[in-house]
């Protein structure tokens, strides 16, 4: 299969994201399942269509000033507020790698969107750093997460309030409540909705996937971007198109108002847990 090329690029998809991925292909999500999270990972199903091997993390570099000075004008020359990174790889399998990156673009007019589900964590220096930036990070998750990984991700939510912008990001579905394991991942579901500052972000898979084949969750056929696309939708009203016409954007327009500038991390797991 094709490696990707270890070159930072920004890309703009057909959905209307720019993405700056600090890193591409997704080692940790595909580690234990061939096919990605929830048996259906999108952006794995994209590279095994073009040839390129996902399961393999291909860290992207600056090749000199010339090309920092490059990717920091297109960025800021773009239609939308917000550069993305996250979009084909995760940022958190290499944090350091990262915050190295985003040192170089901290100045861009436009806020900075990470999606991560922390397969590794930030350091308390790095937190420190986030704090200097206009950054928004999305911690992903969804009911159908393992629950250790879904703990340290909620965990690292609650974490990062005392220094950035911190949403939420539900990957949701229609649970069947007829079925055992429907009803007992939706009331899972429910309590993740309690948090404040959330995204819920509709979960698109295939038929052969056996969240469907053993009726865990209900599907429907919809379009999405032009083509058909099988998902399962949680709330009717929750947006499914390009990212010109949300409103989310990406947590950017997600009010959130915290309390407090302390997290007890301690408690906060206590609480967590008893979700499990």
């Amino acid at each position: 299969m094709r490696e990707y090329k270890p070159i930072i690029t920004l890309t703009h998809n057909a959905r209307g994201v720019y993405s700056l991925d600090t890193s591409i292909g997704c080692a940790s999500g595909l580690r234990d399942n061939k096919r990605g999270c929830y048996n259906d990972c999108y952006a794995a199903k994209s590279a095994k269509h073009y040839g390129y091997d996902f399961s393999k993390t291909v860290l992207r570099y600056f090749t000199d000033k010339r090309h920092e000075r490059k990717i920091i004008n297109q960025i800021n020359r773009i239609k939308l507020d917000f550069v993305r990174i996250g979009t084909s790889g995760d940022p958190s399998e290499y944090w350091q790698h990262t915050i190295n990156i985003l040192k170089v673009i901290r100045n861009v007019n436009k806020q900075i969107v990470i999606i991560t589900k922390h397969w590794t964590n930030l350091t308390d220096d790095h937190l420190q750093f986030l704090s200097t930036i206009n950054v928004c990070i999305n911690t992903s998750v969804s009911a159908l997460d393992e629950p250790g990984l879904l703990i340290n991700s909620l965990a690292q939510y609650h974490r990062l309030k005392p220094f950035c912008k911190s949403v939420l990001r539900i990957v949701s579905a229609d649970f069947n409540l007829q079925n055992p394991t429907g009803a007992k991942l939706a009331n899972l579901q429910h309590s993740l909705f309690k948090n404040e500052g959330t995204i819920d972000t509709v979960l698109r898979v295939n038929k052969n996937n056996p969240l469907v084949k053993d009726g865990v969750i209900n599907v429907t056929q919809s379009t999405f971007l032009g083509k058909k696309a099988i998902i399962s939708k949680l709330n009717k009203s929750t947006y499914f198109g390009g990212c010109a016409t949300c409103h989310e954007m990406c947590g950017m327009n997600v009010k959130t108002n915290y309390p407090d500038k302390i997290v007890n991390k301690q408690l906060t797991l206590f609480k967590l847990k008893k979700i499990f």
